[in-house]
């Protein structure tokens, strides 16, 4: 509870009604060593170096990854010259979450269905399945890691708008059942606040028209979770179609 953020979804998230499994944490820049430090010494006064150790290590690995992938994606679009400014649009936020077994062999819901709103999310989970994705005609598919050490990585609804819909942002959901508790981080590289989402001019054209008007990441993030963008079928689209 000490876990405080005045960004949405930023800090500790649990004991909602509708997802009574769920509970969650979040540590803004944990990559940066002095701000997990600063967010170690919130929870433990005096200190946890193997917690905040651990953490800074693999968030600064997982970084690497996440620059990789996005390096990888401009160059398959022909963007490098939007590199520099693309990479150092985004800072980093590591989520720790923790999915109760529900204790019946029945599917119950773990987390809601939604797509995210970063740039790109990187997954790591223990060996209890219940990710759930929906491919684009409207199936529901359980997502398995191919071994112990593999990362999943998704688009967000930001890079979605970014790439003016050349990448799919994917509806996801956790269904849990069974007795045993499912563990996972969540990696996400998010818009800096100030920072235009704005497609480049090379992706748009006749055949790939405009979908998205300019928007702040953060500005979007705090329509999203009012009244009317839970209830709309796409918050982005409600927010800042074209």
């Amino acid at each position: 509870m000490r876990n405080i953020s005045k960004k949405p979804f930023h800090g500790y998230v649990g004991q909602y009604p509708q997802v009574p499994l769920y509970e969650s944490m979040g540590i803004d820049d944990a990559n940066v060593k002095e701000k997990v430090e600063s967010m170690t010494n919130i929870l433990w006064p005096e200190g946890n170096k193997s917690f905040c150790k651990t953490i800074q290590s693999f968030s600064e690995q997982v970084s690497e990854l996440d620059q990789t992938i996005r390096r990888m994606i401009l160059e398959s679009l022909g963007l490098e010259k939007y590199m520099d400014e693309h990479m150092n649009s985004t800072s980093y936020l590591l989520r720790v979450m923790k999915y109760k077994g529900p204790e019946t062999t029945e599917k119950k819901l773990g987390l809601n269905s939604h797509t995210d709103k970063n740039i790109v999310t990187i997954l790591y989970q223990n060996q209890v399945e219940g990710l759930e994705l929906q491919t684009k005609n409207g199936e529901w598919i359980n997502i398995k890691p191919s071994s112990p050490h593999s990362f999943i990585a998704m688009i967000g609804d930001s890079l979605y708008a970014w790439t003016n819909g050349q990448l799919y942002s994917p509806y996801h959901r956790v269904m849990m059942t069974g007795i045993e508790t499912r563990y996972s981080t969540g990696f996400f590289s998010i818009p800096k606040a100030g920072y235009k989402i704005e497609a480049p001019e090379e992706l748009v054209d006749e055949e790939h028209p405009l979908l998205f008007k300019p928007f702040d990441h953060f500005e979007f993030l705090e329509f999203y979770y009012t009244e009317a963008g839970q209830r709309a079928e796409s918050a982005l689209k409600t927010y800042c179609g074209v």
